[in-house]
Parts: C-alpha cells; structure tokens; sequence
C-alpha cells in the first residue's frame, strides 16, 4: 500500500477556482498515475487546514488488491472521525 496526499494543496473553497480551471484541474494531478498503471486507489479525509477545508489521504495499492484496500480504507475511518466532521467552508 503507498500512502500520499490527495492533491498537492489543501482543498480550496467552492467556486474559488472557477475562473481558472487549469488550476483547479491540476489539484487533480497525485490521483492520476494509479488509474493509469491500472492500480486501484482511493482518497479519504484525514483532516482540515487551518481554514477548515478537508484534506484527503490517497491510498494506492497493487494490482488486483482492491478487497486489500477497501479493508484498510475501513479500519482507517473506524480508527478515526475525520469522515464524520462536516467541513467550514471559508469565505471566498
């Protein structure tokens, strides 16, 4: 299992990169080499910023380990509330 965050920024807040989609396309850029090496992979929340937007922990696993990483993805969110807490959304 390789562990990595999400994207390489904490979230931003909604509508923020509206105006410049490259930008908000390229948040996107740690979920992409899993998918295309064909290895499942998954994000869950691990925490917030100091404005209190989520940040997420990538999980990637090897070929054909899904059942793997599902279970580690669970006992993760068993382990900690992170899923439960609702996000305060900073003004833009």
């Amino acid at each position: 299992m390789i562990l990595g965050p999400t994207t390489p920024t904490t979230a931003f807040p909604i509508g923020a990169k509206i105006d410049d989609p490259v930008q908000m396309y390229l948040n996107d850029i740690f979920t992409i080499p899993a998918p295309l090496a064909g290895l499942p992979g998954l994000s869950v929340p691990c925490g917030f910023d100091d404005k209190g937007l989520p940040v997420g922990l990538q999980l990637t696993g090897n070929y054909f380990s899904e059942a793997r990483l599902l279970g580690i993805a669970h006992r993760y969110q068993q382990a900690t509330d992170w899923h439960l807490r609702v996000p305060t959304e900073a003004p833009l």
